[in-house]
């Protein structure tokens, strides 16, 4: 049975994309337990495999079943564009507690025995402790299993809402949306995602936000209940060299022609990336990556756009054929 989003006049004007680190928390926290979304991950969790293991994540994985329905509250969609984990786990803890308490009763329900579990009960009994405790826990979660790659998923998450954003200047939203992914379908003024869990919304003028995830692959997400925004949550593009070392990639022809660290910043451009997630992820000084840029930018193998307050290069067509030894 499908999903399906129903869109009015005024939503064809309020579409947006959007970036969110506490989803990707949650949903880094849901793949530890998910051995289907290990494929892409294996580098990451085999590194974060011993900081994880400190971890208390049972309390979270209480609240995402397999099949059904998680709380809302504690993975929103995201505030903007480009919101913090600060300002999203500040809203997380602002969270009405008489609601908070409706929406993780709707998920407990979905794990046979949730509700009359220890935590359960103590949760729908005291819904602020739980709010704080809840918090608690997605915060720890980040400063372990994201934080310390932010930069790098940050830039890759940016990279595909930079090539989305092309796209649909190109070929409009109609086309853009089924591009997104192969289950997703349009007809002009619904959108379809064939799933096995029946859903159905207006999206009554508040529009849709299209937010690429990493840890959600494989799979797509809909399903914000009112008065959340309608959300709809697709797999990030460029996933498979995500946890590859450049300096795998770079060849040495390559580093003959432009030097060690021009020809590792330019393999590194699979996706756009800005100065500072090009610097953490390369190991070198921002001052000596945006050199290298400017020098590779002149060259004619990079060009750069904004993105906001950032700046995000990405190869040329000479760029890509010099990348890839053509």
């Amino acid at each position: 049975m499908p999903s399906v989003l129903h869109f009015g006049d005024e939503d064809f004007l309020r579409c947006r994309f959007a970036i969110s680190p506490i989803w990707e928390t949650q949903e880094a926290v849901r793949t530890l337990k998910r051995t289907d979304r290990h494929g892409y991950h294996a580098p990451w969790l085999r590194r974060i495999r011993e900081a994880a293991a400190g971890l208390d994540l049972g309390r979270l994985w209480l609240l995402m079943p397999r099949r059904g329905h998680s709380p809302d509250w504690l993975g929103p969609p995201p505030l903007g564009p480009a919101a913090t984990f600060e300002e999203e786990i500040a809203a997380v803890r602002a969270s009405d507690p008489e609601a908070a308490r409706e929406d993780t009763a709707l998920s407990l329900a979905c794990t046979p025995g949730a509700l009359q579990s220890p935590h359960g009960r103590a949760w729908l009994a005291d819904p602020a402790r739980m709010i704080a405790e809840l918090a608690d826990a997605m915060e720890e979660a980040w400063q372990v299993l994201i934080e310390p790659d932010w930069l790098r998923l940050r830039a890759l998450l940016e990279a595909d809402v930079a090539f989305h954003s092309r796209r649909l200047a190109e070929v409009g939203l109609g086309t853009l949306l089924p591009e997104l992914d192969p289950r997703l379908s349009w007809d002009g003024r619904t959108l379809t995602l064939a799933l096995h869990l029946e859903y159905a919304r207006d999206l009554a003028g508040q529009g849709l936000v299209l937010m690429p995830s990493v840890f959600s692959w494989p799979d797509v997400i809909t399903g914000f209940e009112p008065p959340w925004q309608p959300t709809l949550v697709y797999p990030a593009r460029g996933l498979a060299g995500l946890w590859t070392d450049p300096g795998e990639r770079t060849t040495e022809s390559l580093v003959r022609l432009l030097g060690r660290n021009r020809a590792e910043i330019l393999s590194a451009l699979a996706e756009p990336a800005t100065t500072s997630a090009l610097a953490h992820r390369l190991g070198l000084a921002p001052s000596s990556v945006s050199s290298h840029l400017t020098i590779l930018r002149d060259a004619g193998l990079l060009m750069s756009r904004r993105y906001g307050h950032q700046v995000l290069y990405e190869r040329t067509p000479l760029g890509v054929a010099l990348a890839a030894g053509v």
